[in-house]
């Protein structure tokens, strides 16, 4: 039987709860399709920081290496380590040195569930810079606490990163309605987004098939409210993506619906699969948290390992419990109960 190795991180609050759902399910498909998940549990989180004033072992990466993927819960205590620090300490630096640069979030609203806007057709596919950017984490601080303290925070845009996650992009788009949509702000950052303006035109007569079209994040907000069915593939940077997938996540109906991938497109390293919704301390361990985010980045996994039966099998799963009605609404269900009534779909 074939075996797929996973690197399990449960990280932080409800992080164990979704991670420990959407194993269930997995392991039901991977037995279903004939194939196994592997999975090593890392218990690297805050509570590791606390101990040992490190998010993650100082071998943390190179014991990540050997693994086909990455399944990561949620990380985050803001009570006894700042998000700063558990962020930079543990996510970033596993996409940075897996080169995880293609961050995928997609966006629909699931049968059963009625978003706040109550949009039609809604069914966009993000796609962020995801490892450069205005996340680079290049800047520093100087004269601290002095009335002319300074704090710069500088932006790195490469040729490279801009135009493989355009490609990347543009290749999503080839698979799905053939429109891309390249986000900036150009009019304000007259440097680093004219930049990707530029390289977006340069690329665009390689994929005669595609259409592209040029928003302002501004702009784009207001797209995602107003015209979503007019969307397909969005590309956008590091923190232009991360504040329209959380729109696209509140449209969809909430955090508890938001997958996403860290994806390692040429496989040099492994990919990381998480839900975005963070870590939720104050309901974690109460069996109330939504693990359908979680379930949804694991069978993005699947798909990623090449189990695009098993993956197609947990996603209708998904969709057959939400229409339903279970796990629709925030508190409607359990954990436990949403779990189990994807896994009674999935036998079925």
């Amino acid at each position: 039987m074939k075996a797929h190795k996973i690197a399990l991180i449960p990280g932080d609050g409800i992080g164990v709860d979704v991670t420990d759902a959407t194993m269930q399910v997995l392991n039901a498909a991977a037995a279903r399709f004939g194939f196994a998940l592997d999975a090593t549990r890392f218990d690297w989180s805050c509570e590791t920081y606390v101990a040992t004033g490190r998010m993650m072992p100082e071998n943390g990466i190179e014991t990540l290496r050997g693994f086909d993927a990455i399944y990561l819960g949620a990380v985050g205590w803001p009570a006894t380590v700042p998000d700063s620090v558990s962020l930079h300490g543990l996510l970033l630096p596993i996409r940075k040195a897996f080169d995880q640069y293609a961050n995928i979030r997609p966006h629909r609203v699931l049968p059963g569930v009625e978003g706040p806007l109550k949009a039609q057709g809604f069914d966009i596919l993000c796609i962020r810079e995801n490892t450069e950017g205005e996340y680079s984490g290049a800047g520093g601080r100087v004269h601290h606490g002095r009335d002319n303290e300074v704090a710069v925070e500088t932006a790195i845009f490469t040729r490279k990163g801009v135009e493989r996650i355009l490609r990347f992009g543009f290749e999503q788009a080839r698979a799905r309605r053939k429109h891309l949509t390249s986000v900036t702000k150009s009019n304000a950052q007259r440097h680093s987004m004219v930049f990707w303006d530029e390289v977006t035109q340069l690329l665009a007569p390689e994929y005669p098939d595609v259409t592209v079209s040029h928003m302002h994040i501004d702009a784009m907000a207001a797209k995602m409210v107003m015209a979503p069915q007019d969307l397909d593939v969005i590309v956008a940077s590091n923190l232009f993506g991360d504040i329209l997938t959380d729109l696209g996540a509140a449209i969809q109906g909430g955090l508890g619906f938001a997958a996403s991938a860290n994806i390692c497109p040429d496989r040099s390293g492994p990919s990381m699969f998480e839900p975005v919704h963070g870590s939720a301390p104050d309901i974690a361990g109460k069996n109330i948290a939504n693990p359908i985010a979680a379930i949804w980045s694991g069978a993005m996994m699947l798909e990623h390992l090449g189990e695009s039966a098993a993956a197609t099998a947990v996603l209708s799963a998904v969709q057959a419990a939400t229409g339903q009605g279970v796990g629709i609404r925030p508190g409607s269900h359990g954990t436990g109960q949403i779990t189990a009534a994807i896994l009674n779909a999935l036998e079925a």
